[in-house]
């Protein structure tokens, strides 16, 4: 069985730390053959980035951590120092199996990705006869037959009927699209209605899905400036401690009189004393802290880089659907004009039949208002307007205003249904016969930790936008409640892409958060992504952080977490930084000998260990500004 480069990478830690473990037993107890076990642990932990940088040296002419780290636990072995060797090695293959865990993830969700891609369609000829053709094979301008449940196996025109498409995949709105002729189609997406026919009108290697994979791929393939400037720094700091080290051996033995045993003593104290293991404790326990923390409280941080970085937030987008939204609609306005108990019977019979996401919100607003059961009543689907059905030679209908072709003569009621369109609300008409007997406005409301989240980084000074593929009216209607910064609506995967690109030029540091298919390329490609936890796979492959309670709160937290991260990590560093030009300049000047050079190294390496640890602390949020009853106001403006 093939085990994987994360498991590996484990293994030679634990094995590394029980061979430490055992060679500090032996040599407390006297055992002249403890070394062997010191060694046997430096090989284990050692010698994959041994090996690593090694080739880093010879294929890309550049110098890292790695190398220094493993010449650092040698030189330690040569003075006799065999614990302090193992310990350094340990140390740095913790840190080692950690990044292997955290950023060597492979792209395994953009073939799932692609799984959603229809592979075969079925190509109508002249005679209206279909052949199941590869899409690959399409071409534009083919008629396709898409019969109901399918997937639409490539972008292209509706041709012919109409129907209910499940677009959530594109722009991840729950609500289905009603789709009539020339309207666009997307690959990927799903007819819900009966059977239609569509023309292509783009290559397979075109369409928005394909679009969707490349743009993650091309984000997950650049690195990011931080990393860039990570390695220049890893590489500078390298080449200056071994310059370091032959200078140290040869200037006092060759101009200050000092005698080779001690001069060569002092360069392995050296080598011991600037290794970088208390400047790597500086980042890494308190990282890992803080992560642990995150996941304690439902955060998942898939790297220490990302956490840090929230601190340094400029600019934070929302999908709105699922992410500020409660990702399904309910019923905030209802109006009975005649007849409300028995509108409320045929309603609730006729819903019941459906699937429809605004059935359903029907269906749970008065599902315990019905006195009377209709069982045994036949209801009609009619494509694009609704439903209905025939009680006792009544004609009942639900559904769109097109019912009625005489509502514009009732100007109080075209008003009313006016002002809930301008709010953004679906309206769905009851008819009894021609007459409107009730209305009903619905709409995907805030989450109530939405208001207190936006409030909380727009006191920050963080720009707010929202960035979502719903229509304009129901965005603003919604972002005017948060009272978020910037609004964009009907964005397609590659306008969000263009948008964060853009914050990410003007801000530097901004974030984006999604839950759908279509948010992918944006989270890939914002500074910090993060996915709510319910939302699809690929939305949280490409994303840094992921809300796995899909609680908004908890990326206040997070946003907290990280500044605190951030001072502890500045305290180390410079704590660190000090210590070991501390301990370089004691042994310049033969003040400290090795094991005061070992203390002064562990030493402050277990207080940037111990100062880190306070990351464990739980972050509590931070009150908001907003009143309850300001809270409960704004609810009430969508809920009446």
């Amino acid at each position: 069985m093939k085990i994987s480069e994360e498991k590996k990478a484990l293994l030679a830690t634990i094995l590394c730390l029980i061979f430490m473990v055992i060679g500090f037993i032996l040599e407390k107890s006297g055992t002249i053959f403890y070394p062997i076990s010191f060694i046997v642990a430096i090989i284990f932990g050692g010698f994959k980035q041994t090996k690593a940088g090694l080739l880093e040296t010879v294929e890309n002419k550049r110098l890292n951590v790695d190398l220094l780290m493993a010449l650092a636990a040698i030189g330690a072995c040569i003075i006799g120092n065999w614990f302090e060797g193992a310990m350094l090695t340990f140390i740095f293959c913790l840190s080692g199996a950690l990044e292997e865990y955290t950023t060597n993830k492979s792209k395994k969700e953009i073939s799932s990705l692609m799984n959603l891609q229809p592979e075969m369609a079925l190509l109508l000829n002249e005679l209206g006869k279909t052949t199941e053709t590869p899409v690959k094979q399409l071409k534009i301008g083919d008629l396709l037959l898409v019969p109901k449940g399918a997937r639409i196996p490539i972008d292209g025109i509706l041709t012919r009927g109409c129907s209910t498409i499940d677009e959530a995949a594109v722009t991840g709105e729950s609500i289905p699209t009603e789709k009539s002729i020339n309207d666009p189609l997307f690959g990927g997406t799903i007819n819900l209605g009966e059977a239609i026919t569509m023309t292509v009108n783009t290559t397979s290697e075109n369409t928005l899905f394909s679009k969707i994979i490349r743009l993650v791929d091309e984000a997950q393939n650049t690195p990011s400036q931080i990393a860039s400037f990570i390695e220049k720094l890893e590489n500078t700091y390298v080449k200056i401690v071994l310059i370091a080290i032959p200078m140290m051996i040869l200037i006092p033995y060759l101009f200050l009189d000092w005698s080779w045993n001690e001069s060569f003593y002092r360069g392995m104290v050296l080598l011991v004393v600037a290794s970088p293991c208390a400047l790597v404790a500086s980042a890494t326990p308190a990282t890992l802290a803080a992560i642990s923390n995150g996941a304690r409280n439902g955060v998942l941080f898939k790297g220490g880089i990302y956490l840090e970085n929230l601190a340094s937030l400029k600019a934070i987008a929302f999908d709105k659907t699922g992410t500020l939204t409660r990702g399904i609609p309910v019923v905030t306005d209802s109006v009975f004009l005649k007849n409300k108990q028995e509108g409320l019977n045929v309603l609730l019979a006729m819903e019941r039949q459906s699937t429809h996401p605004l059935a359903q919100a029907i269906i749970t607003r008065f599902d315990n208002e019905t006195t009377t059961l209709y069982d045994q009543i036949e209801v009609k689907n009619i494509t694009g307007f609704g439903m209905e059905t025939t009680i006792d030679s009544t004609t009942w209908r639900v559904g769109k205003n097109t019912f009625n072709t005489q509502i514009g003569e009732k100007k109080e009621l075209e008003n009313e249904v006016a002002r809930l369109q301008n709010a953004g609300k679906t309206v769905v008409y009851l008819f009894q016969e021609q007459e409107i007997v009730a209305y009903f406005g619905l709409l995907d409301i805030p989450k109530p930790e939405a208001y207190k989240v936006i409030a909380y980084f727009k006191r920050s000074g963080i720009h707010t936008t929202m960035i979502t593929g719903d229509h304009e009216k129901t965005a603003l209607a919604v972002a005017s409640q948060l009272e978020i910064d910037e609004v964009h609506a009907d964005c397609l995967p590659q306008d969000k892409t263009t948008i964060i690109k853009h914050q990410k030029e003007t801000y530097g540091v901004n974030g984006m958060i999604g839950d759908g298919i279509n948010d992918a390329p944006a989270l890939a490609n914002a500074a910090i992504g993060v996915a709510m936890g319910e939302g699809t796979d690929i939305a949280m492959d490409v994303a840094d952080i992921i809300l796995i309670q899909n609680d908004l709160e908890k990326l206040q937290m997070s946003h907290l977490l990280s500044k605190k991260l951030k001072r502890i990590v500045t305290q180390n560093i410079l704590f660190s930084s000090s210590v070991i030009l501390f301990l370089i300049l004691s042994n310049f000047f033969q003040i400290i000998n090795l094991p005061l050079g070992v203390i002064g190294h562990e030493g402050s390496t277990i207080l940037v260990i111990l100062n880190g640890l306070r990351m464990l602390k739980t972050i509590p949020l931070e009150k908001t500004t907003m009143s309850e009853s300001k809270y409960s106001s704004q609810t009430a403006d969508f809920v009446q």
